[in-house]
């Protein structure tokens, strides 16, 4: 972890220098987070947080091991009013920061947690307001953009997007999953995936099956019988084929798609990839599915996180205005209006 050199050495107030700090969080990134078994990419973002913190430090010359309460809050400050972060990334930086310094407590080089009871900004916008998802006819409209040509990157963007679009996994549980994944029970397909806090197993409709058999055959005619071990999902073309797709492979070909489907951005909404697990939540309560079975498709710990889903529903059917049973006679001006 790369830190400015001056925060390196002790500072004549305090015996604790960066490199203790930073000892003592690396052993609580190996040991504590996601309990010693957090993901790759969890450890980077840990990293990324703390870097920018000490940055800030440096720049103000305060030795992180003298920070107050105050100076966290004056780093609260500072992402909101230089930086222009949102609530929700302030709540993790602050978080990791905090961490940060209970690692030290905890390891007795620091006897209070100056991040302790400081508190990101408040989000003001509706919880609901966030979920952009696709109509049933847009997914048709989207899925009908990926031609089947016969070649390997055809088949394989319309497996990704279909279990996307409908399964709703995330985009790294995708990029982490590898052949030994595919799960099958009789004539049942599915797929294990590694999620934030647990292993679950997405099951696929038959025609999603399909098209993942589908596939799988163009690849193995392309690379031969497929290893257990080999990922699920590759990137093709001359320079990385054959290598595990990356997240960012998987959101460009998203957002090609919907860029041809003219999707993307239209007035009032902008499409992402995490818009299509969006849209299996939101179409599967739709459709009748149960909450607990729409977590559990999802991976949700929370109910509460399912249930944005439901309000996202709830809203425009069972708006009260539409109870008040209000008819405008004038067809012209309604028309006008509209």
């Amino acid at each position: 972890m790369s830190v400015p050199s001056s925060l390196i050495t002790p500072s004549s107030n305090s015996p604790v220098g960066v490199a203790r700090l930073l000892e003592v969080f690396a052993d609580f990134l190996e040991i504590d987070v996601g309990a010693g078994d957090a993901a790759a990419d969890t450890l980077v973002t840990y990293k990324r947080q703390l870097i920018q913190f000490l940055d800030w430090c440096d720049h103000r010359q305060l030795h992180p091991a003298e920070i107050t309460k105050d100076d966290i809050k004056k780093y609260r400050r500072w992402m909101i009013d230089k930086k222009g972060f949102k609530p929700a990334t302030i709540a993790l930086k602050l978080s990791v920061v905090r961490r940060f310094y209970q690692a030290a407590v905890e390891k007795g080089l620091l006897s209070v947690n100056p991040a302790t009871g400081v508190k990101p900004p408040k989000e003001k916008r509706d919880p609901a307001e966030k979920i952009t998802y696709l109509e049933a006819d847009e997914v048709e409209q989207l899925l009908t953009k990926i031609a089947d040509d016969g070649s390997l990157k055809s088949a394989r963007d319309k497996a990704l997007l279909a279990i996307l679009t409908l399964e709703g996994p995330r985009t790294v549980e995708l990029h982490r999953a590898n052949i030994s994944d595919i799960v099958r029970q009789g004539k049942n397909w599915g797929i294990r995936v590694e999620g934030k806090r647990s292993i679950r197993i997405v099951p696929l409709t038959p025609e999603i099956a399909r098209l993942l058999r589908v596939y799988l055959e163009r690849r193995e005619a392309a690379e031969g019988q497929l290893k257990p071990s080999s990922p699920l999902f590759v990137a093709v073309g001359n320079r990385s084929g054959g290598k595990r797709i990356s997240r960012r492979g998987i959101r460009l070909i998203v957002d090609n798609y919907l860029a041809k489907a003219s999707l993307k951005q239209t007035p009032g909404r902008t499409l992402s990839t995490h818009s299509l697990r969006h849209t299996a939540g939101t179409l599967a309560l739709r459709s009748g599915a149960e909450l607990r079975q729409v977590q559990d498709l999802l991976g949700h710990a929370d109910p509460r996180t399912t249930c944005i889903y439901a309000h996202v529903g709830d809203r425009w059917e069972n708006n009260p205005a539409l109870k008040l049973g209000i008819k405008f006679e004038n067809d012209n001006h309604q028309k006008s209006v509209s």
